[in-house]
């Protein structure tokens, strides 16, 4: 049965707090796990978590702050420790090679698996295509180059049992109908609709910009910063981010069925102020101000 759910290692923005550690996300989706910004702490939250080393196939980082990528040191040593028997890729911004590099080979350890750098840069690019997913990078806006990442599923077939039925088609004639795209005449188009495939968007230290917008539209799931609250928009742009109000419009005027917010400033302890901020912004879909620790299933298929 697959499994496809968000893993919540780290909710703090720039430091953390003693019930907020550095970011850290970890997408389950099909076998593998993408693990999306780890700040410092990663690798001890993921045991609290318990996400192993081998449960990771790609490490996703929007950009080279600390508090979302020095992490990265113990993640790489931990994998190599544990000797992880599939390949793992990296994607990270082009324009902080460097800064990759010194954090992978920070102290000495043996290297015993493949991990493959591959960067992104320009406005954004198609990093890889699975059988369960694309998955894309767009720019943000922020003091350093950052990006956005999405995860798209290929659109499927639901088949109609009332049509099916209607065309005698029953038993291992459906599995030949879906292999071969007719049967006795029946089409695959006269028996089933599309099912559209789920999307995910995980969206870090930006202001308001066109990646925020192109990235979460039509999401089923956008896991999205929302730094500052309302009151300090001011000072959120000039130090680009976001407030909890404006990313609960981008999700509403995109569609978005499951908002997460998350990376929140040490300023604010009362997390429940983002909630509200968001529904008077006037997202109205299913909403989760994010909690170290905490497992959010991504919602069903429509």
């Amino acid at each position: 049965m697959s499994v496809r759910e968000l893993v919540v290692l780290g909710t703090a923005s720039q430091v953390p707090t003693r019930h907020r550690n550095h970011n850290g996300y970890v997408l389950l989706w099909d076998g593998e796990g993408i693990l999306f910004d780890p700040g410092e702490g990663t690798q001890r939250q993921m045991l609290r978590a318990r996400v192993a080393a081998h449960d990771l196939n790609r490490i996703c980082v929007t950009h080279f702050h600390g508090d979302h990528s020095l992490g990265l040191a113990g993640v790489i040593q931990r994998i190599n420790l544990d000797r992880v028997p599939h390949p793992v890729t990296a994607h990270f911004p082009a324009s902080g090679k460097r800064f990759f590099e010194r954090l992978r080979y920070a102290t000495a350890y043996r290297e015993t698996v493949e991990l493959a750098e591959e960067p992104v840069a320009g406005t954004g690019a198609v990093l890889a295509v699975t059988g369960s997913y694309t998955l894309e990078a767009r720019r943000l806006s922020h003091p350093v180059e950052s990006y956005g990442y999405r995860l798209t599923e290929p659109d499927g077939r639901r088949m109609l049992p009332e049509r099916l039925a209607e065309h005698g088609i029953a038993g291992p004639d459906v599995g030949r109908l879906q292999r071969e795209g007719e049967v006795r005449g029946v089409t695959l188009d006269e028996v089933s609709e599309v099912r559209r495939g789920q999307r995910f968007a995980f969206v870090m230290d930006t202001r308001l910009c066109r990646g925020v917008h192109e990235l979460a539209e039509g999401c089923d799931m956008l896991v999205i910063e929302s730094t500052f609250t309302d009151e300090d928009e001011d000072l959120a742009t000039e130090h680009g981010h976001l407030t909890a109000g404006q990313a609960a419009r981008v999700a509403a005027q995109a569609g978005v069925r499951h908002l997460v917010l998350t990376h929140f400033s040490q300023r604010y302890e009362d997390p429940a102020v983002f909630e509200q901020q968001a529904r008077a912004a006037g997202f109205d879909g299913e909403l989760t101000v994010a909690r170290d620790l905490m497992r959010v299933p991504v919602p069903k298929r429509r």
